[in-house]
């Protein structure tokens, strides 16, 4: 137990909780986008949604790029 809190107080956590709210506030709206255009994705909406979630910070990324219908 010693030493995950010794190695949990080892991490800048100033530079890593940035990436991390901003990873899941990504995460968020681009879940709120998918499931809000229906099917008006490129592609099936279950696949954008597990890419989004399991994409790391690059799936909503990627979803906001590629995945979006903008007719």
């Amino acid at each position: 137990m010693d030493e995950i809190v010794n190695e949990l107080q080892a991490v800048p956590w100033p530079v890593v909780a940035p990436i991390i709210i901003i990873q899941l506030l990504l995460m968020v709206i681009a879940l709120i986008d998918c499931l809000r255009r229906g099917g008006e994705t490129k592609g099936p909406q279950w696949v954008w949604i597990l890419v989004i979630v399991f994409g790391g910070i690059f799936g909503p990324i990627i979803y906001f790029l590629f995945g979006r219908r903008n007719d």
